[in-house]
Parts: C-alpha cells; sequence; structure tokens
C-alpha cells in the first residue's frame, strides 16, 4: 500500500534480477513465507546463507517487497556410468500468497533455465514440495526414497558372512566428519543421483539444533571398522520412550554410509540392538537398500516409497552423451520440449557401456516422446517400457522401445541422500 492509500501493485511493476548480498535476509523470509512462516533455526539460516549463490539467485521484487524467489546450487551428481555431471541444484523456489497467478513462478523457470543453459550445465534436478507444479516445466520424477519404521521387538537380522569383524566405535559427529566424507565420496561414483558434495554442503549433516529434536537426543556418530581402515557411518538420535511394558524408544537414522555390505549389515544391527529401544525410524534410504532383504519380516518395517529427485535435461544432447548405456543402444528420439525449444527435434543417440554420442538427427524417429520421459528415465530408475506402458512413450521403430529401455536401465537404484 501506498502512503496515500493506493494499491502499490497496481502501480509498481514486477522487477525479475539477481538477488544482491544485502537483499538476503528479505529474500529468505519470503521463501520462510511461503513454506508456512516457521522461523527456522539460527545455525540453519546461517548455513543456507552461506551456501547461497548470489549470483545463480533470482528474486522477483515490487517496490522494495519481495514476491518471488528461485536459486540453483552448483552441483556435480553421478550419472550411469559415474560421470560426475555438472548440475544445477535448483531450490528455494517460493511465491508470496499476494502474488499467485501473476505468471511470477514462470517467469522465474523461464530466466532460470535460460541461465543454466547459458552456464553450460546439461542437467537441473530439484526436490518438489508440490510434484504437480514442476512437470509443465519439464521434470520429470527420476529416484525414489524408502522409509520405514522397524519393529525391532520383532525383526531380526540375518547377517553376511564378515560382519562380526566389523569394528564399531562412537565418535563426536563434528570429530571424524573428514573420514565420513571420504567414505560418502568414494560411493558417489556407484549410484546414480548423488551428489559430489562442494564445500560447506559437508556441515548439512551436521545440522542439530535443539529445537528440531522433538526429544529426542544430540546427533551421535558410530564409525565402522575393518583391518584398521573405516569403512562406514552412521549418525542418529535415540528418543526415549515407555509404555506399560516397559522401555519404547525410537533410534531416528540421519544417515548411513558404508563400503561394502558387512559394513552396513553391521551398522544396521547396531542400529537395530541399541539398548531401551524398540523402533528404528527410518526416512530416507534407496529403494534397493540391502536391509529389505536382511529383515525376518519386511511387513513389520511398513516401507514406504516416496518420489524425491526430479530432473530436467537442459541439453538434450550433451545430457544423453555424458551418461553410459548398460547395453548398446542406436536410436533417433522426437523429444517435445515447448518450454525448451532448443532441444524439440529429433536426437539420434548412439551408445553402449562406454560411451555415448547424441547429436541431432534428420533420420526417421524410432521413438516419440517428451523431455520430461526423458528427465524420468535419465538416471535409469524409471524404465522407458512403463512410461510406453502409461500412454507417455510412443514406439515409432518395432523394437527400438525394448533396445532403448535396456539400455537406459541401472544396476543400481538411483538415490538422493540428503536435499538441498
Amino acid at each position: 500500500m501506498n502512503a496515500d492509500g493506493t494499491d502499490r501493485s497496481t502501480t509498481d511493476p514486477l522487477d525479475l534480477r539477481v538477488l544482491r548480498r544485502d537483499e538476503w535476509d528479505r529474500w529468505y523470509d519470503t521463501l520462510l513465507r511461503a513454506f508456512g512462516g516457521v522461523p527456522e533455526p539460527a545455525e540453519e539460516r546461517a548455513l543456507y546463507r552461506s551456501l547461497t549463490d548470489f549470483d545463480r539467485s533470482l528474486g522477483v521484487w515490487e517496490g522494495d517487497a519481495c514476491v518471488g524467489t528461485a536459486g540453483a546450487f552448483r552441483f556435480r551428481m553421478s550419472v550411469p556410468g559415474g560421470a560426475r555431471v555438472p548440475t544445477a541444484g535448483v531450490t528455494m523456489v517460493g511465491v508470496a500468497a499476494t502474488h499467485r497467478r501473476r505468471g511470477v513462478l514462470t517467469s522465474m523457470m523461464r530466466r532460470q533455465l535460460d541461465d543454466i543453459r547459458s552456464w553450460g550445465e546439461p542437467l537441473a534436478a530439484l526436490t518438489a514440495s508440490e510434484p504437480a507444479i514442476y512437470g509443465r516445466f519439464g521434470y520429470g520424477a527420476a529416484t525414489v526414497q524408502i522409509g520405514a519404521e522397524i519393529d525391532t521387538g520383532k525383526v531380526r537380522l540375518s547377517v553376511p558372512a564378515g560382519t562380526d569383524d566389523v569394528r564399531l566405535r562412537y565418535a563426536a559427529p563434528a570429530a571424524v566428519l573428514d573420514v565420513c566424507e571420504a567414505v560418502y565420496a568414494r560411493l558417489v561414483p556407484g549410484r546414480p543421483g548423488m551428489l559430489a558434495r562442494q564445500p560447506g554442503w559437508e556441515r548439512l549433516g551436521l545440522l542439530d539444533p535443539e529445537s528440531a529434536r522433538d526429544g529426542a537426543s544430540p546427533l551421535q556418530c558410530v564409525l565402522a571398522s575393518r583391518d584398521g581402515e573405516v569403512t562406514g557411518y552412521a549418525r542418529f538420535r535415540v528418543r526415549p520412550g515407555w509404555g506399560q511394558g516397559g522401555a519404547e524408544g525410537t533410534v531416528l537414522l540421519a544417515d548411513l554410509e558404508g563400503l561394502d555390505p558387512a559394513t552396513r549389515a553391521a551398522l544396521w544391527r547396531f542400529l537395530a540392538d541399541i539398548d531401551l529401544t524398540t523402533t528404528l525410524s527410518v526416512r530416507n534410504r534407496p529403494a534397493d537398500d540391502g536391509w529389505q532383504y536382511q529383515v525376518s519380516d519386511l511387513r513389520r518395517c511398513g516401507p514406504r516409497p516416496r518420489d524425491v529427485l526430479y530432473v530436467r535435461l537442459v541439453d538434450v544432447g550433451a545430457a544423453l552423451a555424458a551418461r553410459t548405456y548398460r547395453a548398446p543402444v542406436d536410436v533417433v528420439f522426437e523429444v517435445e520440449d515447448a518450454f525448451c525449444p532448443w532441444n524439440t527435434g529429433r536426437w539420434r543417440l548412439a551408445g553402449n557401456e562406454k560411451g555415448a554420442s547424441c547429436v541431432p538427427a534428420a533420420d526417421p524417429a524410432d521413438l516419440a516422446l517428451s523431455v520430461r520421459e526423458l528427465g524420468a528415465a535419465y538416471l535409469g530408475g524409471v524404465s522407458l517400457t512403463a512410461l510406453a506402458g502409461a500412454g507417455r512413450v510412443r514406439e515409432l521403430r518395432p523394437g527400438a522401445l525394448a533396445e532403448a529401455a535396456l539400455g537406459f536401465g541401472s544396476d543400481v537404484a538411483p538415490w538422493l541422500p540428503h536435499g538441498f
């Protein structure tokens, strides 16, 4: 409202521009209000300010009021074959409730994808608070995470040979951060969807504000070792609880990584056997996580899948050439991309387990699909055959679908280990 009582929205045009450092607090407060307005703990707010790429962050302003926010972290994401491909981690997207249906989000998505293309990053990825929003901008759901509430009072683990050779010890999470990060870094090339952590991102796993513990302990850490080498770790909290029959505590798993099956089994067994607890609560694990095949009764674990990472091919040719293919593939795609028209047209993909090329083509198309389906299938966790069964991919040459679907698959389920 202006001083004369007139509606400022009728006099001040919307201004989309790159974020300035002195605008960050107002910009971030707009984002928090879009997500309900609950203040973040000071240490979490400070971390995200330090991680913000100001030259890659956008704000929409009406006078001195921020009404829209969007950012894009610099990431390198693992893809099938182990390459870590430059990826824009789309984040902090919000629009003031007073400015819905005025094209604010569309204008930010348009500018952002143009910017990402100019930066030479072939991929964009995000975690969607409202999945229905991002399909129209070309993002496809590419990974699934598994959550569970494991009844450790009744479920037992069958562990592989060598598990008893793994030694565990408690350690202060911050004191062993470098060791844990070394384990994580070794795992990144082997699982599509994992992010090679840039400096500063390692601190995300240490966030432990008391206000967010909900009655649980401070963050704890256990290191696993074999033959004197650290081979894994688990970070977790314990929330005590008591019922008529005695202790009913809950172990809240935050993070678990291991370099081999015995290490992972030793960590899971430890978490399931912590005294005075009867439940192991799991929020984010890979869809093919091994514990599911070690428990005595999966039904008592209540596994629940959830879509997580949405992937968008910003440059179809560069993105498809950046990964490898499980089996030889030589197909021509007819790609539809209304939001990024430079991708629209025919692309010839030729590749195998050693490498690939993808270039514009004049040959007849073998498969027709939109860039959204390519994003969903890109990391190997969503089958092109399944998308065809849903009517989202059309086979134009007999046999092309089976060939492409086999090539696009991944032996390991893609997974995003943490949000952004």
